[in-house]
């Protein structure tokens, strides 16, 4: 029987990471998620419905921390709308009660002193502040007390391990100092050789869940007609929005993996087929997202747009916490206690027999 780390899942959306941890595969370790929490009732309904567990639904400003169970790891994406590139200048950061969740994230650390966690986060987070954002964030994280952690984070293009999308996201991941261990990010395994948008979309028409096709407004046909396959709004003969974003009309090319799959915007920012003159399905969104067919979204289209546009990409986060089981097992074996001044347990759930 596998040993198992117990997982607590914060901002957990509609799943995504955490679905990528339970996907993660070592001959003797496994991930089990034993807390997780979310503010969005769509999205714990989804979570509910597909995992099997209760998911506390509420603000974590309003969550007691200390109420919450030991474990060996913690995961979370906190929330990312305030760091996105795609705000510019606009972008709030730290100013804004969203820009400084992630004071809970290292909360929760302080208070369960896991083994390691992982946090994601938007590309924008890299630059907001001239770069003082992430500074300061990597910096909370490493003085957490008693222990600290040693932090590092990367910029991952999903697309490089399999992800049909070309989506950037920062991870971050804290080890525990204590524990002596390195961690390194796992090598690319599609970097030349990605996965394009008509092999996400193999044999799509035929799954029932969340793939209604959506109403198309006969002037939004007659634009997506005029645009190639890859193209965008800049392919119509009228350029009078000069300051429109590439992702407006974009149709996805079929050779290629897709764009960021964005929660939400106004019209023009669905995402298109390759094909057809239509926006994407929420199933065919959720395929470019890497979710499986069998997993049930609840809510209104929107909505759902919203939680797939949110999450985590699952077949993106996999290698990443494969990687860290590999660091576990390697660095200090199945089994092993750790004593300090302050702080005294087991590293994992299933103590020595």
């Amino acid at each position: 029987m596998k040993k198992k780390l117990k997982v607590m899942s914060l901002f957990s959306g509609c799943g995504g990471m955490d679905l990528g941890f339970l996907l993660a595969k070592h001959p003797e370790l496994e991930y089990e998620i034993i807390w997780a929490n979310d503010f969005d009732k769509d999205a714990c309904a989804t979570y509910k419905k597909n995992f099997g567990h209760d998911i506390v639904c509420g603000d974590i400003w309003n969550v007691n921390l200390d109420d919450m169970p030991k474990c060996d790891v913690i995961v979370g994406g906190f929330p990312c709308e305030d760091f996105s590139i795609l705000r510019g200048d606009k972008r709030p950061g730290f100013k804004s009660k969203r820009g400084i969740l992630y004071t809970k994230f290292v909360e929760a650390v302080a208070k369960k002193l896991p083994l390691f966690f992982l946090a994601e986060n938007v590309k924008g987070l890299l630059t907001m502040n001239k770069g003082w954002a992430i500074k300061k964030i990597k910096q909370d994280f490493e003085r957490v007390d008693h222990v600290g952690y040693d932090v590092t984070y990367q910029l991952i293009k999903f697309a490089d391990y399999g992800v049909p999308q070309l989506r950037e996201r920062v991870i971050i991941v804290g080890v525990r100092k204590d524990l002596d261990m390195e961690f390194s990010f796992p090598h690319p395994t599609h970097k030349h050789n990605h996965v394009s948008a008509a092999e996400a979309f193999r044999n799509v028409e035929t799954v029932k869940l969340n793939n209604e096709k959506l109403r198309t407004f006969p002037s939004t046909e007659q634009k997506l007609m005029q645009i190639p396959p890859g193209g965008n709004w800049r392919d119509l003969p009228s350029k009078a929005h000069k300051n429109w974003m590439s992702l407006i009309y974009k149709r996805l090319h079929p050779d290629k993996p897709s764009p960021t799959i964005v929660a939400c915007g106004g019209g023009g920012t669905w995402g298109y087929h390759y094909k057809e003159p239509r926006p994407l399905t929420n199933r065919e969104r959720a395929r470019i997202q890497t979710f499986p067919d069998d997993f049930e979204f609840i809510g209104s289209t929107t909505e759902i747009r919203r939680q797939i546009g949110n999450a985590v990409p699952p077949l993106g986060i996999k290698p990443i916490a494969e990687q860290l089981l590999k660091m576990v097992n390697r660095e200090i074996g199945l089994f092993k206690f750790i004593k300090t001044e302050k702080h005294e347990k087991y590293l994992y759930s299933n103590p020595p027999v």
